[in-house]
């Protein structure tokens, strides 16, 4: 059984990775969930009136929004620091494939600045009615929703590239590898259905990503304060 020492750039880049997991979650959280479930609604005009009324509230989300991606960024380089030794060329997919995903929630972003432009009240606005512009600001948060959906894809193959290298590697137990295995394989399998079928219930798209929800506070907790298997302790598992 091929086993994996441990240097202590691995060690240190382990305490990033759990940071950064559990800095993420908070900020995503708040950014996809929170504030989405206290502005939008099925309503075009309701939903463009509650992001008028609470604008400070949509662009906190947006400034978390681009904290999440900054801290993925840190995320990603930390894992493939601590997985490269196990294989080079699996981590560096998995990377590629996490970054694939930043740079498409980036852009999404983009969109909700249009939402705000469209929203504004500008004079250069007034030559559209109201429901028109409505209309337009709900187009464009689908347009958010389609790159989030995209993002979501690439994440899922990124993060189950990564997690069958922590199994592999036994750097932590082997079961909560193989939950992260299943929670990411999960989002790819629920990303494509989406894509296929686009009349799915919403409530799919929670039952998807409970596992991950799961996984990844687990994971930074496990790595903040256990780190990562020495050499010695990998040696007797089987």
């Amino acid at each position: 059984m091929a086993t994996y020492a441990v240097d202590e750039s691995q060690r240190k880049a382990a305490k990033v990775v759990g940071f950064t997991y559990l800095l993420a979650l908070v900020t995503a959280n708040f950014a996809e969930f929170y504030v989405p479930s206290k502005l939008m609604t099925g309503s075009a005009a309701e939903t463009a009136r509650n992001i008028i009324a609470h604008e400070r509230l949509f662009r906190v989300g947006i400034a978390c929004d681009l904290i999440t991606f900054a801290t993925d960024v840190v995320l990603i380089a930390a894992l493939y620091v601590v997985l490269k030794p196990v294989n080079r060329s699996f981590a560096l997919l998995a990377a590629f494939w996490r970054l694939i995903e930043t740079v498409v929630m980036v852009v999404a972003i983009l969109s909700e600045f249009d939402v705000l432009r469209l929203l504004s009240g500008a004079d250069y606005l007034r030559v559209f009615e109201a429901d028109r512009l409505q209309s337009l600001a709900k187009l464009h948060m689908g347009a958010h929703g389609s790159g989030y959906l995209v993002g979501l894809f690439f994440f899922g193959l990124g993060s189950s590239i990564f997690a069958y290298l922590w199994f592999k590697s036994r750097y932590i137990p082997r079961p909560l590898a193989a939950w992260g295995v299943f929670a990411a394989l999960l989002i790819v399998a629920w990303t494509l259905a989406s894509v296929i079928f686009p009349n799915l219930p919403n409530k799919l798209e929670l039952v998807s990503l409970i596992p991950i929800a799961i996984f990844e506070p687990v994971m930074g907790f496990w790595l903040l304060i256990k780190g990562l298997r020495q050499p010695d302790r990998l040696s007797t598992v089987r």
